[in-house]
């Protein structure tokens, strides 16, 4: 596995770049200066206590929210100049997101649910619930394509989600705290099945979370205090390994 020093090396442009990003609140400031590096197909935790900032970090790096000053660059663009419209184009296309909650339309099964970024991007019914199908495979959960959120388990609902946010085989996925809301066991199950699905993709995927056994299924693993971006002590699969051995 090429690490983020050996990427440096060897000159890899990282697929996200974002430099000294602030953005407050009110009085309160949410970043103070926040930079990092998101590589091509890379897995990267960002860790940090509750209110460090970690939600506020993902809503600029995926256009959600522009930061007050800063730069976040991709492929050359630069997201925080960049048109409502484009970023709306680039969540459809390049970039995919999934909540804590997984944020389904209650209404919609899970198959319609999975399809609709495709739908929304021009795709005919008939190919977009046939590849949402495929997806839903992968995830394990294509017995519920027919069930609403409503009634699936969190676990389940959260599945969906996943496969909603890389059905377009986008070039990032955005996870804010994809298993908060899971116990253990379903957060576990939730985790092996992103990573599986990004490594087949090759999808780089930002992971915000608190919890240190998740943050160990990331390639790298940064931390944020203060608003602004650290390294952590130990990558991923160190933190990996030292949790099986324990």
């Amino acid at each position: 596995m090429i690490t983020p020093d050996e990427r440096l090396v060897a000159g890899e442009t990282p697929l996200l770049r974002a430099r000294g990003l602030k953005k407050s609140y009110g009085r309160t400031e949410a970043l103070r200066g926040a930079s990092l590096d998101l590589h091509k197909g890379e897995i990267l935790a960002v860790t940090g206590t509750s209110g460090s900032g970690k939600s506020t970090l993902l809503h600029c790096l995926a256009g959600i929210v522009r930061p007050d000053e800063g730069v976040v660059d991709y492929g050359g663009e630069q997201l925080d100049r960049s048109s409502e419209a484009r970023l709306s184009e680039l969540r459809r296309h390049d970039f995919g997101v999934v909540f804590q909650f997984g944020q389904l339309i209650p209404e919609l099964t899970a198959l319609d649910n999975v399809a609709m970024p495709l739908l929304l991007a021009g795709a005919r019914r008939g190919p977009a619930h046939q590849k949402a199908g495929e997806w839903l495979e992968r995830f394990g959960v294509r017995g519920q394509a027919d069930l609403r959120p409503g009634e699936m388990s969190g676990g389940q609902s959260q599945r969906v989600a996943l496969a909603r946010a890389l059905v377009t085989e986008p070039k990032a996925v955005f996870a804010d705290e994809p298993t908060g809301a899971l116990d253990s066991l379903a957060g576990e199950q939730v985790m092996t099945a992103l990573v599986h699905a990004a490594r087949d993709a090759g999808t780089a995927v930002l992971l915000i979370t608190h919890d240190a056994q998740i943050a160990a299924y990331a390639d790298r693993e940064v931390w944020l205090r203060d608003g602004a971006v650290h390294s952590a002590p130990a990558d991923g699969l160190a933190r990996e390994a030292a949790r099986h051995e324990g």
